[in-house]
């Protein structure tokens, strides 16, 4: 591993004393809605993006920032090295003192990703990937599981902030993956179960619509991994917009794509 990506982990890890520092339950008055249906941001969002800004411009000078919180000025991929973050990936879980909450930091250069890092904070699990060098967990090498869904869990996400045009759908792909799966899990932090499927604890994952944020660095580990990431139509996912995001194994691949692309034939998802 590179000295940069080494002083990359050092800052996530720095960012998660500052998720594990707030009750158990986020006090409501530190808690402010945004755009969209159920759609919250708390302080510690702010402060977790504030201090990784802060410390990793100190490792790459003039780097350009696309991150979830704090402003449309900090939004977009440059073509130069950027840093896309989620603060805290799973909000929710956050404020309801549920834990399963992620950071998720990725580095890019000339569009492409080049090393990302997913810390679960309240299970101190680090998972980081270097483009063309492998995935790991707390320093091991992990890889994608070679289950079949008829041997395998499957997890996905219900796109909560979409629910009023999007709970049909939602409700059609959780039945398609249950009745060809052993069973499914919502954990609700995309990166997180980026890397339940990088490390081989669930075959695949799914979710309608997510940002870039949600997968930047998720999507790197899963591919180092083993793994396959695309939309729901088989195509290349995007880092300028929302995308539907499958990740899996080559195992079941194919299986969870015949399942994603009736939803997106049927639903209109890309």
């Amino acid at each position: 591993m590179t000295d940069l990506n080494k002083k990359i982990i050092d800052a996530v890890y720095g960012a998660g004393k500052i998720v594990l520092s707030a009750p158990r339950g986020c006090p409501e008055e530190r808690i402010h809605e945004k755009g969209g249906t159920f759609n919250y941001v708390t302080e510690y969002d702010v402060a977790v993006q504030r201090y990784l800004e802060t410390e990793l411009s100190k490792l790459v000078p003039g780097v350009r920032f696309f991150a979830e919180e704090e402003g449309e000025d900090k939004r977009g991929l440059g073509d130069g090295p950027t840093f896309i973050i989620d603060p805290i990936d799973g909000t929710s879980n956050f404020i309801h003192g549920f834990g399963g909450s992620a950071i998720s930091v990725a580095l890019f250069n000339e569009k492409k990703a080049v090393f990302g890092a997913v810390y679960l904070p309240y299970t101190n699990e680090m998972f980081y990937a270097e483009k063309g060098g492998g995935a790991f967990l707390n320093g091991e090498p992990i890889h994608v599981n070679g289950l079949e869904m008829r041997h395998a869990l499957a997890l996905f996400g219900t796109t909560p902030y979409a629910r009023d045009t999007m709970c049909d759908a939602v409700t059609d792909l959780m039945r398609g993956l249950f009745m060809r799966c052993v069973d499914v899990r919502r954990l609700g932090a995309a990166a997180a179960d980026l890397c339940y499927v990088a490390c081989g604890r669930a075959a695949s994952f799914c979710e309608i619509a997510l940002s870039p944020w949600d997968y930047a660095a998720g999507n790197l580990i899963v591919t180092e991994a083993g793994g396959r990431v695309t939309r729901f139509d088989g195509k290349e996912v995007s880092y300028t917009e929302k995308s539907s995001i499958l990740a899996s194994n080559e195992a079941a691949y194919g299986q969870a794509l015949d399942i994603c692309k009736k939803i997106s034939e049927k639903y209109g998802v890309r």
